[in-house]
């Protein structure tokens, strides 16, 4: 008895204080250097002027605080919850794992058990019978059977089960900020190979005005038409989403499209400044995007609660769920190369014959729904779920290990694995870079495409000139209307696509206004 207490260990009232002191000023030290290296990092990011990505940290930092509080929570609800007693029978259904699997563990853990208790009881048999019936007589029966076993139940969710969820909420948390930083740092590397383009593009001569030596060239013989025009009719329909699909594996962005996108933009947003510097608003606006994919979002916890809620023994569904994602990629992969065969039909169809350059016209119809935003939401879904796969797996190894009931077979474990690392590398140097300029092909332009002081400045003005309208006094009766139009056409500014005939704002060669 002594000694399974030692095992235990002792409470606050007989720990030695050096043990809680020393374990205590670890832990301090661990999180406050953590904390620094965060501030640190923000206060670096802030000096290189990188907003969007000082704003992803905080979000980092945000999901942090939040598995902070989950642990909090659990820690402080740890005793509540596990003296909630149900029935046995309702333990009974909608297992990871079969009964048998646990009776088993506890059938080759008894031999060991009865060695240790004959070894005991050889040596100090008297005492230890002694000092367990004194014990017994002396412990409440509660105490004896345990709170629930006492009436005949057991707990809702043990002490240890709630410890290792504990742990698993901990870790898909960390697992899904790794997975998105490392996506978008590689899909990064691959963006910034094309600014050799921008620069290429950018040492031509612009400065000649439209049409002045702009000769007639038939349609099909622009070399962006020929590579994406596949024809006419519900066959060649067909030929380009096959087209598409597999070019998101090889070259799923060439140069040729990059330089065609690229003037079909600044002829749609800025056709005041064809020296426009396309590349660099591209990265601002992917940095911008990034913030909203590196946090966990409150529908992403539903899917966190049905996928634990769906781990049933013989339904192998995470197996099943990991093709969730790897479809959702190639849809979406699928979709942004088709978006740049639509552009090329939509020449091919309205021309016969282009006078100088090859111009696309971007717009909102050749997306789902017509909102390009919905290909962000589709990466964040991939992402979490791919996370969430891996996350559950390295949980399950390193708690239950590798040949626990609950990780499933070899034959459904290694495909899953397969499938993540497939996922993460096609998303980070084909899908990401994919997005990130396929979706400037939408009606309209992002706020990025505005430097951040002309952001606060546009948003003031916007603010000021709703309030002076709506505000009604004497000295704006008679401009309270015009002041809450210009309010709400400057609050828009950052998503409305304008003509810039007049070029009233037109954008520099930096990316900003």
């Amino acid at each position: 008895m002594s000694g399974g207490g030692a095992e235990e260990g002792n409470n606050l009232e007989f720990t030695p204080t050096w043990v809680v002191a020393v374990v205590c000023s670890v832990i301090v030290a661990a999180s406050f250097a953590a904390e620094r290296f965060l501030h640190y990092g923000g206060k670096f990011l802030k000096k290189k002027n990188q907003k969007p990505l000082y704003e992803a940290l905080q979000k980092i930092k945000e999901e942090l605080m939040l598995m902070g509080f989950i642990s909090l929570l659990l820690t402080v609800t740890q005793n509540g919850i596990i003296k909630i007693c149900v029935p046995v029978g309702w333990t009974h259904h909608l297992l990871p794992c079969k009964l048998e699997d646990k009776e088993e563990n506890e059938e080759s853990k008894t031999p060991i058990s009865h060695f240790q208790t004959s070894f005991s009881f050889s040596n100090i048999f008297g005492t230890a019978r002694r000092l367990l019936a004194e014990s017994e007589d002396h412990q409440p029966t509660g105490e004896k059977l345990g709170h629930c076993a006492a009436k005949g139940k057991v707990p809702l969710l043990s002490a240890e089960a709630l410890h290792h969820l504990h742990i698993f909420i901990f870790v898909l948390a960390i697992v899904h900020v790794t997975f998105c930083v490392l996506t978008v740092f590689f899909g990064g590397l691959r963006i910034r190979q094309w600014k050799s383009w921008e620069d290429s593009v950018g040492d031509e001569n612009y400065e000649a005005q439209p049409g002045s030596e702009a000769t007639l060239t038939h349609v099909h013989q622009h070399a962006f038409i020929r590579n994406h025009f596949t024809g006419l009719g519900k066959d060649s329909a067909v030929l380009g989403w096959v087209k598409s699909f597999f070019k998101q594996f090889y070259g799923s962005v060439t140069k040729l499209d990059y330089v065609t996108l690229r003037l079909g933009f600044i002829m749609t947003h800025c056709r005041g400044n064809p020296k426009f510097n396309f590349h660099k608003y591209m990265i601002r606006a992917l940095e911008d995007d990034f913030k909203k994919v590196v946090g966990i979002s409150w529908y992403l916890w539903i899917f966190v609660v049905i996928f634990l809620l769906l781990n049933i023994h013989g339904w192998h569904t995470y197996f099943w769920i990991a093709f969730i994602p790897v479809i959702l990629l190639l849809a979406v992969g699928t979709k942004l190369e088709h978006v740049i065969i639509q552009l090329a039909h939509d020449v091919a169809e309205k021309h016969s014959a282009i006078e100088g350059e090859l111009v696309v016209q971007p717009k909102d119809d050749l997306f789902w729904f017509h909102r390009p935003h919905i290909v962000l939401f589709l990466i964040h879904f991939i992402l979490f779920q791919n996370s969430f796969e891996i996350a559950f797996f390295f949980w399950i190894w390193v708690t239950y290990g590798f040949d626990s009931c609950i990780m499933g077979r070899v034959r459904y474990i290694v495909p899953r694995l397969i499938i993540g690392v497939f996922i993460q590398i096609l998303c980070s140097y084909s899908t990401l870079p994919l997005y990130a300029i396929v979706t400037q092909m939408g009606t309209h332009f992002k706020k990025a495409i505005f430097d951040d002081q002309v952001q606060v400045r546009l948003v003031g003005w916007a603010q000021k000139a709703k309030k002076k309208g709506l505000r009604g006094d004497n000295s704006y009766s008679g401009h309270g209307s015009s002041h809450a139009d210009a309010g709400i056409q400057l609050g828009s500014v950052f998503r409305r696509a304008s003509n810039h005939e007049d070029n009233v704002i037109v954008p520099r060669n930096d990316g900003s206004v």
